[in-house]
């Protein structure tokens, strides 16, 4: 028995993303799962339609925060310079708690940077985050496993290439995309197999997670539907 998150992440299954549209982007103290991803498509719009608009950030703001941090939303995302979640989502100082690692890949390290996000700052939204034309990806594509690119990148393709062959293996412009939002969807169920805490979270509906789609060329974030966890879903799970 599949997990429910596995069944229900629209990531690679029918590419059914739904273009950012505006929304409102109020500063409560501490958002739902639905008001963060308002934001970020609100965030997102602006960027996509003026790029050149300034970041809201205020001297104010960042003296407030020297006394602490409330992150509305964690991105997990490529490291890819073309990619910083805070200027694609057009956000302040101290909006969103970013993890980033080359493919989004899941390591220990970027499960305990979300785990301490979720359960101590009680951020309600994680979002993974790939990207048009990913470098990670490409090279997993066209890397041949019998090549050794020397022990770290060798990780980390090894991490993406399930996804490579997941998604057909095609080194065409549509195969790379398809491995991308494959990887996507990969590393928002590796999030739910290796994190108890996250998954618990998610199970009681207090942290929501969603995949995303970034395109370079204009801009514009694509979501995938909220991931849903449900306590029946561990039963198709390993114990930890």
């Amino acid at each position: 028995m599949q997990p429910v998150w596995r069944k229900q992440m629209l990531v690679a299954v029918g590419l059914a993303l739904a273009v950012a549209l505006p929304a409102a982007r109020g500063r409560a103290e501490r958002s739902s799962p639905a008001e963060a991803i308002g934001r970020l498509k609100a965030g997102n719009a602006t960027f996509a339609r003026s790029p050149e608009s300034a970041l809201p950030i205020t001297l104010a703001q960042r003296t407030a925060l020297s006394q602490g941090q409330a992150p509305f939303a964690s991105v997990l995302s490529c490291a890819d310079s073309r990619v910083p979640p805070e200027v694609i989502f057009h956000t302040g100082l101290g909006d969103l708690f970013v993890v980033r690692a080359a493919g989004h890949v899941t390591d220990r390290s970027v499960l305990a940077s979300l785990e301490y996000a979720a359960d101590h700052l009680h951020v309600p939204l994680i979002v993974v985050m790939g990207h048009e034309s990913c470098g990670a990806v490409r090279s997993a594509l066209e890397t041949p496993a019998t090549q050794s690119l020397g022990p770290n990148l060798d990780y980390l393709l090894k991490a993406i290439r399930p996804a490579i062959a997941a998604a057909g293996g095609n080194n065409d412009a549509a195969g790379l995309r398809a491995a991308i939002l494959k990887n996507v969807e990969d590393s928002v169920n590796d999030l739910m197999d290796d994190s108890s805490i996250l998954r618990h979270l998610a199970e009681d509906g207090s942290m929501s997670l969603v995949g995303a789609y970034y395109e370079l060329s204009s801009g514009r974030v694509h979501f995938s539907e909220p991931v849903s966890v449900t306590l029946q879903a561990r039963a198709g799970a390993s114990p930890e």
